[in-house]
């Protein structure tokens, strides 16, 4: 019967482990821990699966290089929408170009890093863990930023990442973020009245059926926590129709109600243009950018984008010279994009991309992204920089 009753409880607690997937307390480290809600900032992150083409995104329209090498696929001089005398934005991007202009966003071009890898799994476990391109993280940035300032008895919910899966960004040694889909689906689950009885009558064992029971009870809580933030807002803003647009309006919910997440994670996918990029890019960044707007929106309607900053990245970056699909493979640096209502330097932050120093097709890379890291750590999240990512980096003034 014991036996029958663990199988029961490992089968029915499947989907709420994966959700949670922290470690055992026991294994903490509890030292240079800070209370995280002090200064009340939140960051999110937004990713662009597959590569996205940043000069097609941040286009240098007055470089005869850059339409010699992209006959088919370049974006016309007439089309881009002009924010300096050399750089654009692709024109799909409009929906963000008032932003730009209040000084609410920021472009950091040639963000890499050195000895480049062009595999998708890879490159994004590399931003991912902020680790050198030889070097192998089981742990995230994020997830060890959460490590270093959540107190002991903070819930899992102070990660979020709007997905089925948690990324590895939000992983940490002590703390893990939490990967919800969809809260009132996650919420139902907590209520099975099987898993509500587990959790009532479960003593304390210290074995490893302990631990899926701690996790099991600290689920349930961080879930019921999110469902009640969550259910205090409707907006009132008119999102687009789009995966995206929807899980960033959750996010929205949860920040304009004052949730304890400190750190909010999702992506969307199909970068990855190797054949007929010019009109499935396009739409993307539309989608990108429509969905941002709307999320910008609620947030300065909510009186929280001054505590909010907002960081878009891609695993690398497309070649430079398109190839014989009319599309773009693999490459390296790329540019990055933050938005923020307290930014301190907006617009444009460094050069553009140098098509004559071309390294076998590939943009060089001039910016290593742990110093954007290292930004936001150090000066908007407050949280030591240098314990997160294992050394110093140099510091950008964004923030």
């Amino acid at each position: 019967m014991i036996m029958k009753n663990r199988r029961n409880f490992l089968k029915k607690t499947a989907l709420i482990a994966s959700s949670s997937l922290f470690v055992p307390r026991f294994l903490a480290a509890e030292e240079n821990v800070t209370d995280i809600n002090a200064r009340g900032k939140k960051l999110i992150v937004l990713q662009l699966s597959g590569g996205n083409d940043g000069l097609n995104t941040i286009i240098p329209y007055r470089n005869d290089i850059y339409y010699k090498l992209r006959p088919y696929i370049a974006i016309q001089p007439n089309q881009v929408i002009p924010i300096t005398d050399e750089l654009g934005m692709n024109p799909y991007m409009s929906a963000i170009t008032p932003i730009y202009e209040k000084g609410e966003m920021a472009i950091i071009n040639n963000v890499g890093y050195p000895n480049p890898d062009r595999s998708h799994f890879r490159s994004m476990d590399i931003w991912h863990s902020a680790s050198d391109s030889n070097e192998y993280l089981k742990t995230g940035w994020l997830g060890r930023m959460l490590d270093n300032c959540c107190p002991l008895d903070a819930g899992h919910h102070f990660g979020l990442e709007a997905n089925e899966m948690l990324s590895l960004a939000l992983k940490g040694a002590r703390m893990k973020g939490m990967a919800v889909e969809d809260i009132n689906r996650l919420y139902r689950s907590t209520k099975d009245p099987f898993l509500s009885n587990i959790a009532t009558l479960h003593h304390s064992k210290g074995d490893t059926v302990d631990y899926l029971y701690k996790t099991l009870d600290s689920t349930r809580k961080s879930v019921a926590y999110l469902k009640e933030k969550a259910d205090m807002y409707t907006s009132k803003v008119e999102y687009p129709q789009n995966n995206l647009a929807h899980n960033l309006r959750g996010i929205a919910q949860l920040i304009n109600t004052g949730a304890e997440t400190k750190v909010y994670f999702t992506s969307i996918a199909g970068f990855d243009t190797h054949a007929l990029q010019l009109n499935k890019h396009n739409n993307l960044l539309e989608t990108v950018c429509d969905s941002l707007e709307a999320f910008i929106r609620d947030l300065r309607e909510g009186g929280k984008l001054n505590s909010t900053l907002i960081l878009v990245f891609s695993e690398f970056g497309r070649r430079a010279k398109e190839n014989g699909s009319k599309g773009t493979d693999h490459g390296a640096a790329n540019n990055v994009w933050l938005f923020g209502g307290k930014l301190k330097k907006p617009g444009i932050l460094n050069e553009g991309p140098d098509l004559e120093k071309l390294d076998n097709d590939d943009l060089v890379f001039s910016l290593d992204f742990r110093s954007i890291y290292a930004t936001i750590l150090d000066d908007w999240l407050k949280v030591s920089s240098e314990k997160v990512l294992g050394r110093k980096f140099e510091k950008l003034s964004f923030v």
